[in-house]
């Protein structure tokens, strides 16, 4: 039988791929029993199989990596749409839109001045870093926030879901004007402004034509073979993301919209193909967390642990409260109570770590450092926002029923 990869037999190769996803299920569940997210525990095992860990995996494809990323975030995304209740989340869209677009951009510039000031970074590197870094993570935050014993009210869980799905457009927009302005100085600014517009509304429009059809196809169509819905649910995150890509719209967002806009309607094997979903968004995560942890060199973490500690001090005690605080001052029902949670709440996770390959592969000066200053942030976060939610919101009040007192008050 012909070698899968140059040196070992296919037979091997599955074996070992086997073996791995197992192990980063257990390690995940491992990490959630000490009260710390899974996605801990499948980064961990990725850097303790790879080049400098006992595993020894050489592994140092950029685009493989960044291509396996996009690929599960599509399905975490689908079926994280799928899954919320939008007649529960619907009175969150408005600030949940805000937090996704002006608290995104207020939280990369602060990261930015911060890179320049405390780093030593140019203003389009610092402008770079705090776009990859700006963004809240959907599969840290729907991992966290579905998990069993998460007391939290459900306008503030709807508002918390909402942003981490939807503020990645903005996230990616503002990455690509990085790397833009950066490898074409020439470019203005300005207008980069109509093709931010034409990506949300291509992308949300996209999005909606697909979560649409998605349902009607599956009513329509009345398949014999159950299994086959399954399949025309993977088509359509396929669908969702290609098809926005196509026509210069924002993939990201029409995976997001389409699942929930199929999750909205009724149709046949709508709970299983939703189970099935959330088992292919688990893979997915398993699998994304494992090959950006197998990309990472820990000795290269090291040194980048004063920065990264500067960047984690700043995004958790200064980007991010000031964007919430400033981004809801509008909406009067979130008191400060409330506001102070959905601060803590804004967990970083594979997004920007995908992100952060983006300039990688471009080339660009520097670029290395900036992946491991945010995967250390990344970690970092997870480690200290993640297992801490749920005593947050506690202490906060804000897992008693809406009838009461609102939070702040």
């Amino acid at each position: 039988m012909p070698a899968a990869v140059p040196g070992y037999s296919s037979e091997l190769v599955f074996f070992g791929l086997g073996l791995l996803l197992v192990l980063t299920v257990l390690a995940g569940s491992l990490s959630s029993r000490f009260g710390l997210p899974a996605l801990i525990g499948f980064m961990l095992l990725g850097m303790l199989a790879g080049s400098e860990g006992l595993g020894g995996i050489s592994f140092e494809n950029v685009g493989l990596a960044q291509g396996i990323g996009v690929l599960s975030l599509v399905f975490i995304l689908f079926s994280g749409g799928m899954d919320t209740i939008w007649r529960q989340v619907r009175r969150s869209a408005a600030p949940a839109l805000m937090l996704a677009t002006a608290g995104v951009m207020i939280s990369a510039a602060v990261v930015a001045v911060a890179a320049m000031w405390l780093l030593g970074f140019t203003p389009l590197q610092g402008f770079l870093l705090g776009s990859v870094i700006a963004s809240t993570d959907a599969a840290a935050v729907f991992a966290a926030l579905r998990s069993r014993g998460m007391p939290l009210r459900e306008e503030l869980k709807g508002l918390i879901e909402l942003e981490s799905g939807s503020n990645d457009p903005m996230a990616i927009f503002l990455v690509g004007a990085a790397l833009l302005l950066i490898t074409a100085p020439q470019t203005s600014p300005l207008a980069l402004i109509p093709a931010f517009g034409l990506q949300m509304v291509v992308g949300a429009l996209v999005g909606y034509a697909i979560g649409t059809g998605f349902p009607a196809l599956l009513r329509r169509a009345r398949l014999r073979v159950g299994g086959l819905a399954l399949v025309v649910s993977i088509a359509a995150a396929l669908l969702a993301y290609g098809l926005a890509g196509l026509l210069q719209g924002n993939g990201f967002l029409a995976a997001y919209m389409a699942g929930i806009v199929a999750g909205a309607r009724e149709f046949p094997s709508r709970r299983t193909i939703s189970m099935f979903q959330d088992g292919l968004a688990w893979l997915a995560q398993v699998m994304m967390f494992l090959t950006l942890g197998l990309l990472v060199f820990p000795s290269e973490l090291v040194e980048v642990l004063g920065p990264g500690l500067a960047v984690t001090a700043v995004l958790m005690f200064v980007a991010r409260p000031l964007s919430v605080f400033l981004c809801l001052a509008p909406f009067r029902s979130y008191g400060w109570r409330a506001k102070l949670f959905v601060s803590w709440a804004g967990l970083r996770g594979a997004v920007p770590i995908v992100l952060a390959t983006f300039p990688v592969v471009a080339g660009v000066a520097g670029a290395q450092d900036i992946f491991n200053i945010v995967f250390f942030v990344v970690l970092l976060s997870s480690v200290i926002q993640g297992p801490t939610l749920g005593w947050l919101a506690r202490r906060l009040e804000l897992d008693t029923p809406r009838h009461k007192a609102p939070a702040g008050r």
